[in-house]
């Protein structure tokens, strides 16, 4: 199974008036995770819009908060596979202190869609080749 890792540093810009992370980074970061976890499997989302007229795009995401993120705090974020369909893949990630305690779980569900017309994206089954690529990466 591929387990991407994203590790950074919490900035100022990042809390909120208590001191604690503002909720929403933790999806800009999550996000920024899973577009890394495709890069690293090869899939670059940028290049599949651009030559293939492919995207995946959020159909879900959610968080689970266990512990707050103070500022200066190096955290990780592990991201992996959790399940993958005929048209949806489903990302797990974890977000953790450098001591590995969970600060935060969270998971995006894409869909896999054919943007060819800006206006009017439709869903569709993941090509074969990526889903051959997705399949590998989900195997433990």
């Amino acid at each position: 199974m591929v387990l991407s890792v994203m590790e950074r540093e919490i900035a100022w810009g990042d809390l909120d008036a208590l001191g604690i992370v503002f909720y929403p980074r933790y999806y800009e970061w999550i996000d920024a995770a899973g577009h890394q976890f495709f890069k690293i499997i090869d899939l670059n989302l940028y290049e599949l819009w651009e030559k293939r007229n492919i995207q995946f795009g959020l159909l879900e995401t959610s968080c689970r908060y266990f512990k707050p993120g103070r500022y200066g705090l190096k955290i990780k974020i592990k991201t992996r596979l959790e399940e993958l369909s005929k048209k949806t893949v489903l990302l797990r990630h974890e977000i953790q202190q450098a001591d590995d305690e969970k600060m935060v779980e969270g998971f995006e569900k894409r869909i896999c869609m054919n943007v060819t017309d800006i206006k009017n994206f439709k869903s569709m089954d993941i090509p074969q080749d990526l889903f051959a690529v997705l399949e590998n990466a989900g195997r433990d």
